[in-house]
């Protein structure tokens, strides 16, 4: 078991920077997708998932680990993409009772259509505040270590 570690102030003060920047950022990047007429970004982050996966297919459970919902909001979104033909279901040949989400042509156009908008922003928002090589692979190492402790 690790010893506990005190938090000190800059710490402290570090952690809420990052919370709040990253909440600031999602909130102007959705706020260009509404102004575009795009869906969301929990709408990309599905389509882009699917997108990546093979065959543009993941089944429902796999999906929920992959992306960043929980699963209840998960299967809410997944009937919304569904009914706008973003995606498919289609039953796991395996398992009655499992189920694939499909990626359509439909859903690929509009991953398409969010990320240039959302890539825009990203640039806008966050990439241009890097301001060089070096503090761009030092922000790289440190969430990277970030989440692969998360992850233990």
């Amino acid at each position: 078991m690790k010893a506990k570690v005190q938090l000190n102030d800059l710490q402290s003060s570090v952690w809420r920077l990052f919370l709040t920047a990253h909440a600031r950022l999602l909130e102007r990047i959705e706020l260009r997708l509404t102004q575009s007429d795009l869906p969301s970004l929990d709408w990309y982050d599905v389509l882009f998932t699917l997108k990546e996966a093979p065959d543009h297919r993941l089944r429902l459970s796999e999906l929920a680990d992959k992306v960043l919902l929980s699963r209840s909001n998960l299967t809410r979104l997944v009937d919304r993409l569904e009914k706008a033909g973003l995606l498919r279901r289609d039953a796991c040949p395996s398992d009655r009772r499992g189920t694939f989400a499909v990626l359509t042509d439909a859903g690929l156009v509009m991953q398409q259509k969010i990320w240039l908008v959302y890539a825009e922003a990203i640039a806008d928002y966050f990439a241009c505040h890097l301001q060089n090589e070096e503090e761009i692979k030092t922000l790289q190492q440190v969430l990277s270590r970030l989440l692969i402790a998360a992850e233990q």
